[in-house]
């Protein structure tokens, strides 16, 4: 009871002259909805899950739309197989941001020098065999304790070259990359014994440079001495030797995948006996690509500088111009009044150096090795530009000035070096809309089915319950599983055989669903409002779907809350069994397919962690959502009372 203020002849006054001033006080309470939604929320554990789910699904949906995964299988890296979560693939160690001598890299680690001697490596290296000796991130203590001069890193080894002449190598050998102890040593061109035996002259070294295992060192009077797979990574390799014995000294030299190129002291390109990249894409006066022999578009110029990606090469000529061959994506277009002087190659890209301290790069960028900082276009912003692997370092004045490429992979990569985080934010995407559309239409069917059996009851109820016990003595998982494997003999697109496998998972779960409507339907519609509705003429179906059926809306959410949680884990049951989505197409299931061996487990953990978990996550999170929604819904429920 409110105080009342002053006395009576007061208060009588202010009433006659003011009105009545007292507030009335709202005894409205809130509705049903805004109560459950409140108790709801006041469960930390539900709010909690909520968070989480939302989180996922922005991930999934909105990560997926901003980075989409590359179906082509154009943007997997053979390179970066099994390589374990690493952020570190870029990352120039302190000691070699400044005079740094060389970086060098073809996969996913990285050795470089500087002008003191000190060899550096950093990234990732996957030890198959255990042994510390074929770990290329783990340098020998000789070399620890002396001056290197010159390094170069192959796909799986490392070779380097002291002061004092003596030449290291460490890492894989099974091809013949040093030594003679290598089980295919015999078949590939052996380590010359004068390297291994005795030392050479370190000054007189013009460039170290490894490729896929193989190795050659060219001296300053032309001499190569070269070692490893030549019959497979280097087929034209004595050939290119010959033409340096015979015609004129080598210059450089530079290696692909599977051949080696040159350009000699006059200034011509070396191909050997190669003629892979003797042709070159020269745009006409219209615009148009035409074909051209390299030689005779190069013509009387001369060749100053040799760079190799994996599958491509690139020429510099004394006029500055860029040739290249093998690759089609654009070149750099270079401003009038600038010239071409060095250019750099990655795995998968070419880094390019002009004359006016700009740099350019192209080619491959699934990595975002051409994604050049701005300030490193700019005029006399760089004198010295490396592309490493699938990384780019810039150099000014000896001094680090910046880098840019990849980073290293989140989550790894699987056997064929796709990053497992892209795969898990699309397959996320996937899995959860195969979920929901599935439970969408097993939602529907339900409501109708049990709905039109609980109101009507006797023939009709009894007609329909015998449906549901048929479709629900259906052993679910082997008959989708069946119907899944008739449709990837079909020669349906992927797009018809996922909506395909929606609607299976939806008519094969409606079952508990109607049962659960139609037991509500029994209790309701024997309440006084549906006798109401049914004696002022209302027609059946507008009582059972618009009376009847709103009353129990909240058993059909909690229902459907639930059954999204299943249909999530009976897809990924079948991609994981193979016979739901199909790669390259991602799902968590069939990432988790991917890892069902012991090898996988062991040794690959990220690969079955990161979707286990995901999935999990969202299951679980599903499962509280639900399971707090039955509580706060059931008007008979005791929690919160």
């Amino acid at each position: 009871m409110n105080k009342k203020k002053g006395s009576a002849p007061v208060r009588w006054f202010k009433r006659m002259v003011l009105g009545p001033s007292q507030e009335i006080k709202d005894d409205r309470y809130d509705s049903p909805t805004k109560q459950a939604v409140k108790r709801f929320f006041r469960n930390p554990l539900a709010t909690g899950a909520v968070i989480v789910l939302i989180g996922m699904f922005l991930f999934v949906f909105i990560g997926s739309a901003i980075a989409p995964v590359d179906l082509t299988e154009t943007g997997t890296e053979v390179m970066h197989t099994n390589v374990s979560p690493t952020n570190s693939l870029m990352k120039l160690p302190e000691s070699m941001k400044t005079n740094v001598v060389d970086i060098s890299s073809r996969g996913t680690f990285t050795i470089g020098v500087d002008d003191s001697g000190a060899l550096e490596a950093w990234g990732f290296y996957f030890n198959s065999s255990g042994k510390p000796e074929k770990d290329v991130l783990n340098i020998p203590d000789e070399v620890k304790n002396s001056k290197i001069v010159h390094a170069s890193a192959g796909s799986d080894h490392v070779v380097a070259i002291s002061e004092d002449g003596h030449v290291y190598a460490w890492g894989e050998n099974e091809n013949g990359q040093y030594g003679l102890d290598g089980s295919m040593a015999a078949m590939a061109r052996t380590q010359p014994e004068e390297l291994m035996e005795g030392t050479i002259d370190a000054s007189a070294v013009r460039q170290l440079i490894c490729g896929n295992q193989i190795t050659a060192i060219l001296m300053e009077d032309g001499t190569v001495y070269a070692w490893g797979n030549d019959g497979l990574t280097a087929t034209n390799l004595s050939s290119v030797i010959k033409h340096g014995k015979k015609e004129s000294p080598l210059k450089k030299l530079a290696f692909t995948n599977d051949t080696v190129y040159a350009i000699d002291e006059n200034g011509v390109f070396v191909p050997g006996k190669s003629t892979k990249y003797n042709i070159i894409n020269v745009p006409d006066e219209n615009g148009r690509n035409t074909m051209m022999d390299i030689f005779e578009y190069i013509g009387e110029r001369k060749v100053v500088d040799i760079a190799a990606t994996g599958g491509a090469v690139a020429l510099v000529t004394d006029d500055g111009e860029i040739i290249v061959s093998g690759m089609r994506d654009p070149l750099p277009t270079l401003r009038d009044d600038e010239e071409a002087v060095a250019v750099s190659a990655g795995t998968r890209h070419f880094v390019l150096l002009t004359d006016k301290g700009r740099v350019y790069a192209w080619g491959q960028n699934y990595r975002h090795q051409c994604d050049v900082p701005e300030e490193l276009q700019q005029e006399g912003a760089v004198d010295q530009v490396i592309a490493s692997g699938f990384q780019n370092y810039a150099f000014k004045d000896g001094q680090f000035v910046g880098a840019w490429g990849l980073k290293g992979y989140l989550m790894g990569t699987d056997e064929l070096g796709r990053d497992v985080f892209l795969r898990l934010m699309n397959g996320g995407k996937m899995t959860m809309t195969i979920g929901a559309i599935s439970v969408i239409i097993a939602t529907i069917i339900g409501i109708i089915v049990g709905c039109i059996s609980g109101y009507f009851g006797g023939v009709v109820d009894m007609f329909l319950m015998r449906v549901v016990e048929i479709v629900g003595s259906i052993p679910f998982l082997p008959f989708a599983m069946s119907l899944s494997a008739i449709l990837q003999a079909s020669d349906l697109h992927e797009n018809a055989r996922i909506a395909i496998i929606m609607v299976i998972l939806g008519v094969l779960s409606w079952t508990g669903l109607a049962r659960l409507v139609r037991g509500q339907i029994l209790a309701e519609r024997e309440k006084e409002f549906v006798t109401a509705a049914r004696s002022i003429g209302v027609k059946e179906g507008r009582i059972a779907f618009r009376h009847i059926l709103p009353n129990i809306v909240s058993v059909i959410l909690v229902s459907v809350t639930l059954d999204f949680a299943t249909c999530m884990l009976t897809e990924s049951q079948l991609s994981y069994l193979g016979f739901g989505v199909q790669l390259p197409r991602p799902t968590w299931g069939n990432m988790l397919n991917g890892s069902r061996n012991a090898t996988v487990i062991q040794s690959y953990w990220w690969r079955w962690l990161f979707p286990a978990l995901f999935l999990s996550i969202v299951v679980i999170c599903i499962n509280i959502i639900g399971d707090t929604l039955r509580d706060v819904l059931d008007p008979k429920s005791e929690v919160e009372k």
